[in-house]
Formats: structure tokens, sequence, C-alpha cells
């Protein structure tokens, strides 16, 4: 499906949307003078229910990793009252990932397009970036560009995993710790100082900038109808990473090759991150969409594709992985104090190809009594990736039990 081309016109401006699959990266530079050109000036700004009305059909969904639809939460935010605090969450705490870094580096001005226009609807009198310290010269120098930016307070928060958690993002600000809170009540009835909080991945800014400036119906000509619009995917290769931007639905393998990997050199990919489902070179020509992963149990999240090449070993990348994101954790309740560090010893012993046959079995019974009893969801997403491992390298297991590993002596 093609884009639109016919120009719109925004406060006296014709405007011409940027063609082809590039949209959040199409722009020639990250100047204010490269943005202007690229995208036009910033659109008016609106109220929020006509804001909240195109953003839904836009249907535009989080680009942090939980996939929640855009709409929802800022009538959520609107519904507590005027006055709150809207935070730009740049913190990318996953260590494979690259596309919020690249955002920051390469098209700051839609961040903060996307920022402006969200803070106007909602009548916010806090706005903040927050993010980590080799994104704040870029991010400083955008403000620095242009008048209507003033307002917005960079805050930089440290580079772990766990510190890109929404109400981590809210402890930033307030306490300095990037760790998450048990929340029971919602970030956007009570969250930074005990005000409404709307928190807002940088992509889904930058995509929220595009859509207010061109519509929703510009916005769903590429894409799927589950999947609308383009996403940013940051392929990371045994040699480094590279971030792509691509329509929703595109196969799997189709992107990876547009990252600069040859699909016929690939064991398995990890989709989603740390935090993902494993899927084997068998089914590479899956859609990257809700729909398409769903069959695996898994969905695009932050668009993390993690390569596995051939030759390498899952069950040992996944021990590596689990060991990661035990020490990571805030260690703040139990299933991240105690759970995580006994599925990672299991996970290296099996990951060691230790002969105990009783470890996978061991290793379930770990996941099932972390899930869903954390203070956040750090011990759910090691559990889901943990299990999607035994599934899919389950040929390993049996190869390890006996003191083998088939893929490394190939």
């Amino acid at each position: 499906m093609t884009m639109a081309s016919a120009p719109a016109v925004r406060d006296g401006f014709d405007v011409i949307p940027p063609s082809g699959t590039a949209r959040l990266l199409a722009a020639d530079g990250p100047s204010h003078v490269a943005h202007l050109a690229g995208f036009g000036p910033m659109p008016s700004g609106r109220g929020v229910d006509a804001v909240i009305a195109e953003l839904d059909m836009a249907g535009i969904a989080g680009r942090g990793g939980a996939a929640f639809p855009t709409w929802r939460k800022v009538a959520a935010a609107a519904q507590s009252g005027r006055g709150g605090v809207v935070i730009g969450n740049g913190s990318e705490g996953e260590p494979l990932s690259a596309k919020d870094a690249t955002l920051l580096h390469t098209a700051p001005h839609l961040v903060l397009d996307g920022l402006l226009l969200v803070a106007a609807a909602l009548g916010a009198d806090e706005i903040d970036l927050v993010t980590t310290s080799a994104q704040l010269a870029p991010v400083r120098r955008a403000i620095d560009e242009r008048r209507d930016a003033g307002r917005i307070r960079v805050r930089e928060t440290q580079d772990r995993f766990v510190a890109g958690e929404a109400s981590a993002v809210v402890n930033a600000i307030e306490r300095a710790r990037p760790i998450p809170r048990d929340h029971a009540v919602r970030l956007t009835v009570s969250g930074v100082r005990s005000r409404p909080t709307l928190v807002l991945n940088v992509e889904t800014l930058a995509h929220i900038a595009l859509v207010l400036r061109f519509g929703a119906e510009w916005f769903r000509s590429l894409g799927t109808p589950d999947d609308p619009g383009t996403r940013l995917f940051t392929v990371a290769r045994p040699d480094g990473r590279l971030v792509v931007e691509a329509a929703g639905g595109t196969p799997l393998s189709t992107v990876l090759r547009a990252g600069g990997v040859d699909p016929a050199t690939v064991r398995a990919v990890l989709v989603g991150g740390y935090h993902g489902t494993w899927i084997t070179a068998d089914a590479l020509d899956t859609p990257l969409s809700p729909g398409g992963l769903a069959a695996f149990g898994a969905s695009p999240g932050a668009g993390i594709l993690m390569v596995l090449p051939r030759g390498e070993c899952g069950l040992a990348r996944t021990a590596q992985i689990t060991g990661y994101l035990a020490e990571q954790s805030a260690g703040q309740c139990g299933p991240c104090a105690n759970g995580l560090p006994a599925i990672a010893e299991a996970m290296g012993r099996v990951g060691r190809r230790d002969r105990d046959t009783s470890l996978p079995r061991r290793i379930r019974e770990l996941t099932t009594l972390v899930s869903g009893r954390g203070a956040c969801h750090h011990p759910d997403g090691t559990a889901r990736m943990v299990l999607s491992a035994l599934e899919t390298f389950e040929h390993d297991l049996r190869a390890h039990a006996v003191g083998l590993c088939q893929e490394t002596a190939r």
C-alpha cells in the first residue's frame, strides 16, 4: 500500500508527507532546519478530545515494549484533570536496543514535537525527557535550537535494564533512583510527586508528532490493520547493531536482510529482546506484527531482534542472558531477589551441559513461582524468555543432558 502524496496544509504551509518506508528517519539531518524542511512546522495545538480521537483512528500502540494503545494512555491522563506531568521515556535500558538512541540523535525534533503537542493537549505544567548520558548532548542541542521547547526538562538516568520501566522513570525524577515501584494506583492518577503522570516512549512521541501533522489515514497507509504505520527495529548481530525502519507486518526475514543479516546464516532470533521470545530459522517469514507473532507467544515489543547464528548454542546464550537479568533486577521483592538468581543458576548449569536431567523441570517450577508476583514485570519477562528457550531448543536439552552440544559440534 502506498502512502498519500497530496500535500497537507498545516499553519499556512504546504507540507508533503514523507514517502516510502522512512518516516521517522526521513529528515536529512538532526537540526531544526532539516526537521522543518522534511516535515514542516509543528501543527497547531488541538484539544485533548481531538488528539485522543486522531490517535484512536491511527491505531498507534506504544513502542516501549508493552504495546498499550496510545490513545487510551492519553485518555486516562486526561480523566485525571489538568496540570499533570508528561514524560518522554528515552531510558532504553535494554542493552541490545539502539532505536531510541538513534532517534534522539537523528530526529530529536520529532520527539520534542510529540512531547509539546501532548503536553499542550493535557494542559500539563511539567514536561520531562528522561534519557541516559550518551543522549544528553543531542537532546539539549535540539532544545536550544527552538524557542518553544524551553519548558522541557532533560533528566539523566542510569543505564540499567529496569530503568526504562515507567515507574522507574518516575522514581528517577523523584529520587534519582531508577528502580520500579509497586504502584497499585496508575501513574496517570498518581505519579511524579503524586500528580497525574503520562509516560510515553520517545518513538511513540515521534509517531504522535507525525499523526497529528498528517492524520490517521496517512499513518495507516503503511503497515497492517493490527499493526499500522512503521516501527523502528534494532537488528542485533554478533558484530554490532543496526536500526531499521519498517512497516508493521514486514516479514522477519526482510527486516534481517535490511539489517545486514543473511537469513541463511541464522539459527534463531530472539524477538523482543531479553524479555522476548525465541523464533527458529524455519519461521523467519513470520510477519512482525502482533497477529503474526501471536502463534509463537511473541510480540514486536520494543522492536529488538537478536540474531543467534548457526553454530552457536541457544541454551548457552540464554544462560548468559538470564544471568545478566538476575544481576540487573532491583532486588526489592522476592521474585527478583531470590527467584531470578535461582533460575539463572539452574539455567547456567544447563548451558554448561550439566547432566542433571531434573534441571528443565526445576527451571519450569521456578518460572511459575516468580511469574506475576513481582513489583514490576521483570520476573515475568525473564521467565517468558527462559521458557521459550526450553521449548525452542528442546533437542539441545537432550544433547546437553549427556554432555554434548549438537550445534557447537557442527
